[in-house]
């Protein structure tokens, strides 16, 4: 029982060091996001605007999707962080791309604009599946 044991925790500790990668990246990936955006997510988020939570959860959610790609995929920890730091890059890059596609993105959804948060969500996803995708090298 107790070799069964330890043979099922032999991995915890490349689950930390990767889970701990993963948190760095998204912190990460919040700071470069809300410094992009001429917003103030969280302060929005706590104001009650859920424009301003479904963009940002969306965004959040595209970038762990291929962040998820890249934990699977890798084969170190540097090979991880690398990939993870594109998947952040082009995130960051879809928002960019969104603020010249949509006029007055940051101020519509300061005021709550749930269809141009949606489309923020949803792009953001749709970038992440496609990212993840093709981090399946």
């Amino acid at each position: 029982m107790l070799e069964t044991t330890t043979q099922s925790l032999a991995g915890l500790p490349a689950f930390l060091a990767y889970f701990a990668l993963a948190i760095t990246l998204s912190l990460i990936f919040i700071r470069l996001y809300t410094w992009l955006t001429p917003h103030d997510e969280f302060g929005l988020i706590r104001q009650n605007n859920n424009a301003a939570a479904l963009a940002f959860g969306g965004a959040l959610i595209g970038f762990a999707l291929p962040l998820a790609s890249a934990i699977t995929h890798s084969m170190s920890l540097i090979d991880c962080a690398l990939w993870g730091a594109v998947a952040l890059v082009v995130q960051a890059l879809t928002f960019v791309l969104l603020r010249v596609v949509v006029s007055d993105l940051p101020k519509r959804i300061e005021q709550g604009e749930l269809a141009s948060a949606t489309l923020v969500a949803a792009s953001a996803i749709a970038v992440g599946l496609i990212n993840s995708a093709c981090m399946s090298y």
